[in-house]
């Protein structure tokens, strides 16, 4: 039987370093593609999350929840809950400037989330040992000072940029291609841990 891996950072992981190449504090974080359903604003029904750089290693994200992301009706869809925590973890990969994968994720869900109501969620890395980067994020209703409604946790591990670029579609190659944002993070020779 396989084991299952933590989201919860081992005893004697580190917090990392910022890069020096992160994106700025306060800046907003580019989506990484324009029909990203996550954070894409070219997708039709996406989430259009769009999410901020901290003062350490976190994040701050929001999206609006519509019609096109219920599950029972009036109220958000659980998976694209998930969805909207992996997003929001996954850019906190920006501040370390190392593309990575999702191996796990975690998600708690408190409360509903209705339709018309603004998710706002606060992310940060809690440890890092070798490629495995851990984060927890809560997301809460209305207002970043609003009831917790959403917990997770998750397990990134850094991969090769190549592990993207070798899969991706010409149009994505092409976006990339005009944006410099983008561009600073898809380096393909910046450095990875081993």
């Amino acid at each position: 039987m396989s084991r299952i891996a933590s989201t919860t950072a081992p005893e004697g992981a580190l917090i990392p370093e910022r890069h020096p190449k992160a994106p700025p504090i306060g800046s907003e974080i580019p989506s990484h593609f324009g029909h990203c359903f996550g954070c894409g604003q070219l997708h039709p029904t996406g989430l259009h999350l769009v999410a901020f750089v901290g003062a350490n290693l976190d994040i701050t994200a929001q999206f609006t929840v519509n019609e096109n992301h219920q599950g029972a009706p009036g109220l958000a869809h659980g998976g694209l809950i998930s969805l909207a925590f992996d997003e929001a973890l996954g850019k906190l990969m920006w501040l370390l400037r190392a593309p990575a994968v999702t191996a796990r994720l975690e998600t708690d869900f408190l409360k509903p989330v209705p339709m018309g109501s603004t998710l706002h969620i606060s992310a940060k890395i809690t440890g890092q040992v070798k490629r495995k980067v851990y984060t927890t994020a809560e997301g809460r209703l209305n207002t970043p000072d609003g009831p917790v409604v959403v917990r997770a946790a998750a397990l990134y591990v850094i991969v090769p940029m190549e592990h993207f670029l070798n899969n991706a579609p010409k149009e994505y190659l092409e976006h990339i291609a005009k944006s410099p944002a983008l561009l600073a993070f898809v380096d393909p020779d910046f450095e990875i841990n081993p």
